[in-house]
């Protein structure tokens, strides 16, 4: 059963934000900080990464490395008790798709399993908002482009676990939905396209020439930092909880995509691009992976955002700022 906010919170209410170091953790710290029913954010910063944003009264800064348990559960019930922290917003993932084994899947998977078992003993704690992701979707031939929150998950167990750890936090937090006595909101968001993000597509747009398969060219759906950080701003506040996809403004060809990047696009059969990219892996180190997108770059998958924009009042209103505008 979803808990009226308004009957808990009051005038104020207190958030914490893990991930705050990140350009999208940030980005929802600020736009917290603007509106004046929050009362204190706890901003909850990775290890090595400190946060940007000017002091403030009403905002309070730890690090913490979310993958010791100890640690995670002295922050909860020793500082976030004691601001009577109201909601957690859990936007910390691993970023890198070279980073793999138990450290990363303990920041990706064992992190979030422990935020939800450690809110249902939690005093003060009504409503765990994540951040998911597309990628958790399954792309291919004979299903949808438009992709509702009903459509089938990637549950291929040879995926890369960049993937499989995405899929396996989601699953985990919406198997808590209605049993949990705090409300979950999971946030399926389209990519966004920015730095510092995990952005596939960010990365394999660094090159100057971007290779894709001769004879497709899928349309792709892309989130801005500004909407992705209103989406989760907006769950703060939401009457119900579930799972909600957040499209972004844009939605464009590949081709499109390349062009409007200053790149060159040249088709090229797919066994040659996926040499070229493991090649690339391995001498210059990118993050992008031919074989984690292959699928998308052959078969168009949109982000169906009617719910989200029923249930959070959320419509994607800034557009990338793509380099050749």
């Amino acid at each position: 059963m979803s808990i009226d906010s308004s009957k808990i919170w009051g005038d104020e209410v207190n958030v914490l934000v893990t991930g705050a170091s990140s350009p999208l953790g940030e980005m929802v710290v600020q736009r917290l900080l603007k509106d004046s029913r929050v009362g204190m954010i706890l901003a909850v910063c990775d290890k090595g990464e400190p946060l940007t944003i000017p002091p403030n009264n009403r905002l309070e800064t730890v690090t913490q490395d979310l993958r010791r348990q100890r640690g995670l559960h002295d922050l909860l019930f020793g500082r976030a008790r004691d601001l009577h922290i109201e909601v957690v917003v859990h936007t910390s993932q691993e970023m890198k798709t070279s980073r793999t084994g138990a450290a990363t899947h303990a920041l990706n998977v064992d992190a979030v399993r422990s935020i939800l078992d450690f809110s249902e003993r939690h005093p003060t704690i009504k409503r765990l908002v994540m951040r998911s992701c597309v990628e958790v979707y399954q792309v291919q031939r004979d299903l949808p482009a438009l992709i509702s929150e009903e459509h089938p998950l990637n549950m291929n167990e040879g995926a890369p676990q960049w993937v499989r750890d995405r899929v396996e936090a989601d699953v985990t937090a919406c198997t808590r939905m209605g049993l949990a006595s705090f409300d979950v909101l999971v946030l399926r968001m389209a990519e966004i396209l920015a730095p510092g993000t995990g952005s596939q597509m960010y990365d394999y747009l660094q090159n100057k020439i971007c290779f894709r398969p001769i004879g497709f060219d899928p349309m792709l759906n892309f989130l801005s930092l500004h909407d992705a950080a209103s989406a989760l701003y907006r769950a703060v506040f939401a009457k119900k909880q579930g799972v909600f996809n957040i499209p972004g403004a844009d939605s464009l060809p590949l081709s499109q995509v390349i062009s409007h990047w200053n790149c060159r696009s040249i088709p090229l059969p797919e066994y040659q691009i996926s040499l070229y990219y493991r090649l690339r892996q391995t001498f210059l180190g990118g993050q992008f992976r031919y074989g984690m997108n292959r699928r998308r770059f052959h078969y168009s998958g949109i982000l169906d955002g009617r719910r989200a924009g029923n249930v959070l009042r959320y419509i994607p209103s800034c557009p990338i700022v793509w380099p050749d505008e």
